[in-house]
């Protein structure tokens, strides 16, 4: 069963009885934490943590499939009351899971997703619907400018990830519903820096002419693609959209650079799987799927959307 939150800024808060004061600690195992959208993730989980008496342990994955069940074994030794890890993709997490499960520890899933395994809660961005209606955006703004018959390309978060297959076939499926089936490129990114972008991407200019959009599917590399259609002269004829949402993404918008972004809730998916841990460690099993909405922004509503978004997407305390 699919939970849909509409807005946390208008949802009554989660309430749980306090956990008992030796309660152990709650571990968030973040994919890569130096990466904001996982810092912020991990604010969610700490709210919740420290709100119901537990200590909150943050651990870094730094996308390592092998860190990543180490950090799980730390876990376990810690005995842990609970888990929230985002993955480092969707097949690594089946061994993760299976030794918490082995520990008798209970595990959320914060994105990502796993492809086998036990856990109590699996918390998503919408990311098909996000990265279509981003998609859309890309396409009313090509058509209006004459091109037709123009081709897009994607730079793409894993494969191997499920929200990188839901963001890819989301985009594809809103440009060939607006009549832009040509897919020229798709890469798909290793390290997400904005230097292996800005290869992928100048390599894209130099081999596509007919080369109109491009979709980058997280923020920290969008800097590098920029650069690059910069550099290549092209920034008249070229147009890019993104996914997630650089605390720069209001001047990006308004300025042209970016046409539209789809801004992940990462504060509210950490916030989400850390309740529904809770609500199982107090003997009310959770929603299993959770689905947090994706805030699609342009210039035309960036205004509007940043008073929810500072805190939602980029978790930055309530004035």
């Amino acid at each position: 069963m699919i939970a849909k939150m509409a807005s946390w800024m208008g949802a009554a808060a989660f309430a749980l009885a306090a956990a008992p004061a030796s309660a152990a600690d709650i571990v968030y195992i973040a994919a890569k934490a130096e990466l904001s959208f996982w810092s912020t993730v991990g604010q969610g989980v700490k709210a919740v943590a420290e709100s119901n008496g537990y200590a909150y342990v943050e651990m870094d994955s730094g996308l390592s499939a092998e860190r990543q069940l180490d950090n799980v074994r730390r876990a376990v030794e810690r005995h842990a009351a609970g888990i929230v890890i985002s993955p480092t993709n969707s097949k690594s997490a089946e061994d993760a899971l299976l030794l918490a499960k082995r520990a008798k520890i209970p595990v959320a899933i914060a994105d990502i997703g796993s492809s086998g395994g036990d856990y109590v809660s699996f918390v998503k961005s919408d990311n098909y619907r996000g990265a279509y209606d981003v998609g859309v955006a890309l396409a009313k703004e090509m058509r209006a400018r004459g091109w037709g018959g123009g081709a897009y390309g994607m730079i793409a978060i894993e494969l191997a990830r499920k929200n990188g297959l839901d963001r890819s076939n989301g985009f594809r499926d809103a440009m060939r519903d607006a009549g832009f089936p040509r897919e020229s490129v798709l890469r798909q990114m290793r390290d997400y820096s904005a230097e292996e972008t800005y290869h992928y991407v100048r390599a894209a200019l130099a081999a596509h002419p007919e080369l109109r959009g491009l979709f980058v599917e997280t923020d920290q590399p969008v800097e590098g693609a920029l650069r690059a259609i910069r550099e290549a002269g092209r920034d008249k004829q070229m147009l890019l959209v993104s996914f997630d949402a650089m605390p720069e993404v209001a001047s990006l918008l308004k300025r042209g650079a970016l046409i539209a972004v789809g801004m992940q809730q990462p504060y509210l998916m950490g916030r989400s799987a850390a309740e529904g841990l809770a609500a199982q460690l107090h003997g009310k099993p959770p929603a299993r799927e959770v689905l947090i909405p994706v805030l699609v922004a342009t210039r035309l509503n960036i205004d509007q959307l940043m008073p929810v978004a500072a805190r939602t997407v980029f978790g930055r305390p309530p004035k």
